[in-house]
């Protein structure tokens, strides 16, 4: 396996994370070290690389990995010598709980994969009472609509939200996506 020369967009607990970045202005062979800090509400996470030549590999052991939260995090790269620290990227990542370290029963869906199931069953509640059920609450959280049309526009909202997530995941993965592309050639 290749490891990657770019940070990675998604990251997953209890796996090895592992890229390499090449800094020609800040190489790892003249004394630059570079380091990450992932931030977010649940907490801080530093990431120091190690010298490879001129190249700065970065390698985070999976039994520490583990220890991680999930979540989306916003990250920053800079490289320190002696007194000098110079920001060489920022940007955000996505941290997945690993299989290998969630529980039994843990909920592995996303925000928007959670909410169109929501709003799928709030579509099944109205839809069964016919029309008469224009509120609901489901695990604590309550809903109330003024139409079926209101029920429906949530509905395809996350649906599309989870379909622009599907087809992120794929392009990452190098695979199409589910839109199409339109070309116009000549004048």
């Amino acid at each position: 396996m290749t490891t990657p020369t770019t940070e990675p967009g998604t990251l997953y607990t209890g796996d090895t994370w592992a890229w390499t970045r090449t800094l020609a202005n800040y190489p790892a062979s003249a004394g630059w070290v570079l380091k990450y800090t992932l931030i977010n509400a649940a907490g801080r996470i530093n990431i120091t690389s190690t010298a490879s030549g001129d190249d700065h590999a970065v390698s985070v052991a999976a039994t520490t990995t583990a220890g991680y939260t999930a979540g989306t995090y916003t990250w920053q790269a800079f490289v320190e010598k002696a007194t000098e620290r110079f920001t060489v990227g920022s940007g955000t990542v996505i941290v997945r709980l690993g299989l290998s370290t969630g529980s039994a029963g843990s909920d592995q869906r996303t925000t928007a994969q959670k909410a169109m199931e929501d709003a799928l069953a709030a579509l099944a509640a109205y839809t069964a009472s016919r029309g008469m059920v224009a509120e609901y609450e489901i695990a604590g959280r309550k809903m109330k609509f003024r139409s079926l049309d209101e029920v429906r526009k949530l509905v395809n909202f996350w649906r599309r939200e989870v379909q622009n997530e599907i087809d992120a995941e794929n392009i990452r993965r190098g695979l199409g996506t589910s839109r199409k592309i339109f070309t116009r050639f000549g004048s």
